[in-house]
């Protein structure tokens, strides 16, 4: 079972599950990290929802150019965690249940591709404080307290 981060679902309300890929982006004491301007300003570990008749893995890759424009390598599973949120790009409730990995960013190849992204690097610190949901916190917050990026 995957451990539930954040607020718990609501009883009585319809959830869709939408399984996602997560990555933690270490590189030069610092971490990648997407901010998402729309509605609202939110740091967000790159990623994003599994495509059907895509793997994680595709998924992850895919993501993670589209919000930051790099590509990455060596990607290895850490965990996942399942959030009960309101989607309102589109329109629904849903179960996420993110798969979170941590991987290597080796290549930029442009400014992200994702409409409202921006690409930005902040130190471990200031990003597990920016982050805007407990499970991305969690993760990068544990991979941090046991390596050494």
């Amino acid at each position: 079972m995957n451990r539930r981060m954040g607020q718990p679902p609501e009883a009585g309300r319809r959830y869709i599950v939408r399984q996602g890929a997560y990555a933690i982006l270490p590189r030069d004491g610092a971490v990648l990290l997407t901010c998402q301007s729309d509605p609202d300003p939110d740091f967000q570990l790159p990623g994003g929802g599994i495509d059907p008749g895509e793997s994680p893995l595709q998924a992850l890759h895919r993501e993670v150019f589209e919000e930051t424009g790099w590509h990455i390598a060596r990607p290895r599973r850490l965990g996942a965690f399942r959030r009960f949120v309101y989607m309102p790009e589109y329109t629904m409730w849903a179960e996420k249940l993110c798969h979170v990995y941590v991987a290597w960013p080796t290549l930029q190849i442009s400014a992200p591709t994702e409409d409202n992204h921006l690409a930005v690097w902040m130190s471990p610190q200031d990003a597990a404080l920016q982050l805007g949901n407990e499970g991305d916190q969690h993760f990068l917050s544990r991979y941090f307290s046991r390596s050494v990026p």
